[in-house]
Parts: structure tokens; sequence; C-alpha cells
């Protein structure tokens, strides 16, 4: 009897020994194994599912635009306020498939140009294209501002006063972004050969890329997945004024490596924002019931060099620094008739007066989430500059049902092994 009880005691203390074991193997083994699996799964090569992903994004992504219409523009060159009323959103689905792929060096790096594709969604947006908007005169601003002082300016003057041209146009929704023949381009090309008698926010920007790049596949490090290693066969801009600003960081912005945690600082460039920019973690999100990470770039992104010193560079010409939340893309955009500032206003850490140089309400997102608003800088007026407004947007992604199931399915064996809830969705 004692031998059978030591018998019975010593096999039960064997099996806790084997679950503690198993448990042991579970938390520490599977999620190495995991972990490697999907560092060598997710890379940019033919055949497997992180390319195609890349390759022709599955996930519906929108583009949204508001614009201010302007409502006191007598008053403006009086020298008061801008007055506004939000308009939006118009909402356009967005297509930005890779094209022109090609891999080199051995499969460690990838080139491609990606061009982006606008239809609109009349069922997801607050009106059609038609509808009109008030608005600065950009062509007619822009020329003038360029031409200052010169004996041009004179000649320029004058055609504005014979022709009725003014400071504030109004124009429908779809002129504004894809554009118009303007008639001010259009005599002033006469005078100035090189201008483009179009004009458009995002006038030859539907259906173009913006310039090759060439990527890391991920091949020789998973933090590499993705990242931007030249653009426009260019490692670095040449536009800011320090190489820190003039550097190209991250990816585009469409993908990040696998396995992020929420420590870590996430950088991508924008040929849009000309400069690259970080992103640090803000909340745990649920989409369609998978868990993900929020990242959202810190106020110090846009900060002015007295907070961010680091910003610095971005004073262009060297030494003219705008506030914080305003950045200066004219040096990257020249040849472009169009806005000179990039305004990210209202958000957490933006300097002091971004709202109060206007009369209207600003809708909420932005006070929440600060997405970026473009302003133009012009002097209507002799005696100081006016900020006026002229339209945000927001660019989102849609998680469908469908496209969950399809996410949950492909990781199925990382789901049973991997339990704690750490693969995200980026």
């Amino acid at each position: 009897m004692l031998r059978s009880c030591c018998a019975y005691s010593l096999g039960l203390f064997s099996i806790l020994i084997l679950i503690a074991g198993i448990s042991l193997v579970l938390s520490s083994v599977f999620p190495n194994v995991l972990n490697s699996r999907v560092k060598k799964e997710v890379v940019l090569k033919n055949g497997t599912d992180s390319f195609e992903a890349w390759k022709n994004p599955p996930p519906p992504v929108y583009m949204q635009f508001y614009f201010f219409n302007l409502t006191n523009p007598l008053e403006v060159l009086d020298g008061d306020r801008p007055a506004v009323i939000e308009r939006g959103p118009y909402t356009y689905r967005e297509y930005r498939p890779m094209e022109e792929v090609d891999f080199l060096e051995n499969g460690t790096k990838v080139s491609a140009v990606n061009p982006k594709t606008y239809i609109f969604q009349a069922n997801m947006s607050i009106g059609p294209e038609s509808d009109l908007i008030r608005t600065v005169n950009i062509p007619a601003v822009t020329v003038m501002e360029k031409f200052k002082g010169s004996l041009l300016a004179n000649l320029i003057s004058a055609f504005m006063v014979s022709s009725g041209e003014g400071l504030f146009t109004t124009r429908t929704v779809g002129e504004l972004l894809w554009g118009y023949e303007d008639a001010f381009l259009k005599a002033a090309k006469t005078i100035i050969p090189e201008l483009d008698d179009m004009f458009g926010l995002f006038y030859k920007a539907n259906a173009t890329d913006d310039g090759q790049y060439v990527f890391f596949t991920g091949e020789t490090n998973y933090t590499d997945f993705a990242r931007v290693d030249a653009w426009k066969n260019k490692r670095q801009l040449d536009w800011w004024t320090s190489p820190q600003c003039n550097m190209i960081n991250g990816t585009n912005g469409a993908f990040f490596h696998p396995l992020v945690t929420k420590d870590e600082t996430l950088y991508m460039f924008s040929s849009d924002l000309c400069r690259s920019m970080y992103a640090t973690y803000v909340e745990d999100v649920t989409v369609k019931e998978l868990p993900g990470y929020r990242f959202s770039p810190p106020s110090s992104v846009f900060a002015n060099l007295t907070v961010n010193p680091d910003n610095a560079g971005f004073c262009v010409p060297e030494g003219n620094c705008l506030g914080s939340g305003v950045l200066n893309v004219s040096a990257c955009k020249q040849g472009e008739c169009g806005p000179p500032v990039l305004y990210r206003c209202c958000g957490p850490g933006t300097g002091p007066g971004a709202e109060r140089r206007l009369n209207g309400a600003l809708p909420p997102q932005l006070k929440h989430y600060a997405p970026l608003v473009f302003f133009s800088i012009f002097p209507v007026t002799q005696s100081a500059p006016s900020v006026i407004p002229t339209r945000w947007l927001s660019l989102s992604a849609s998680f469908t049902q469908l496209y969950a199931s399809m996410i949950t399915q492909s990781y199925t064996f990382f789901g049973l092994i991997y339990l704690d809830g750490s693969f995200k969705v980026m």
C-alpha cells in the first residue's frame, strides 16, 4: 500500500512537473518561435502575403477634404479677421498600388512607384463636387507675391483691375481640387511663359505618382521592412537648412515592420509634407475585434526651435522661423502655384493665436486629433499679412468585417499560441 501511494504521489508530481514544463515552454519558447516565424514571413518578396498587401493594399482607403468657405471677403480686405464656415467632408476612395516593381541587390531592396487615384464617393460626402466654395484666389496672389517690387508688378496689378480679378474667388470643389483654367494665369502666361494656366490644389496629382522609391524588403533585418532607402534617387533632401531635417527616415507611412511595441517611435517620410516625421504610442484600440495600437505625431514634431531645437533646420530661409505648428513648404513646392504654408492648427502644443486669427467654429476633430490643415498666408492688406484657411483633410483606412476575418484566418496559428493579445494591426 505504501509503495502504491508513493508511486501515485511520484506520478502526480511528475505530471505537475510536466505541466509546469509545458507552461514554461508555452510562455517563453512558443512566443520566440512565433516571433521568429513572423520575422521570416513578413518580407517583401514574391509569393508572400505581405508583398501582395504592400503591392495592392486591401483595406479601402478614403481621403476626406474639408473646405473653409470665407464669408466676409470685404471685411478681410479692410483688415478684419477672416470668418469661415467649414464645408465637408468631400470623400474620395483612394487607390494606391505599387507599380514598376523591381527587386534589387539580391532581394534586399525593391524599387517602385506609388500612383494614387481618387474616385469621388457621393454617398460619403456632404454634397456634390459642384458645390461652390469662396476662398483665396491662390493663383493671383501667388503671382503677385512672386513679382512684388518688380517691373511686372504694375502690369499684374493693372490686369487685375481691368479684368475684375480680386483676391478671392468662388470655385467648385472639383475645380479647386483637380484643376481649372485660370483666366489670370492664362493672361500672365503671355508675359511669363513658364507659368501653367491651369491651377488646382491637387492638379496633376490624380492618377500620378510622386517619384520612384527604393524600399528595404526586410530580408536582412525585419525592422527594415518597407523602410525607404531612397526617393527620386536621393537618400536625403536638399531644401531644409540642417542635415537632420533633410533626412529621409522610416517608411512611406503605409506599412511598418512587424512586432511593433508601445515604446517604439515610428518614423515615416511624406513627400506631400516635404519632410520626415515620427509618431509615438497614444492608446490601445480595437478595430473589428482586432486589437491594435494608435500612434500619432506628438506636438514636438511641429514645434518651433524654442520648444524643439531639432526643428531649427525647418526655418527657411535659415533663421526665418515660424511659430509652432507652421511649416513653410515653399522651398520644396517650387514650380507649383499654391499656398506656401502648411499649418497644423489647434493641436496639443500648437502655438497660441491659431484660433484667435479666425472667426467661426473649428470642427471638433481639429481640437482632438489635430489633422493637417492647409492655410495660406498672404499680404491681403497693407498693414499686416492675413491668415486664410483653405482646407483640411483626413486620411483613413476602412477595415471591413470581411477583411478583419481574412486577417484572423491568416493568423489562426499565431492566435492560438500567442494568447497575450500582442497581435497588432497598424
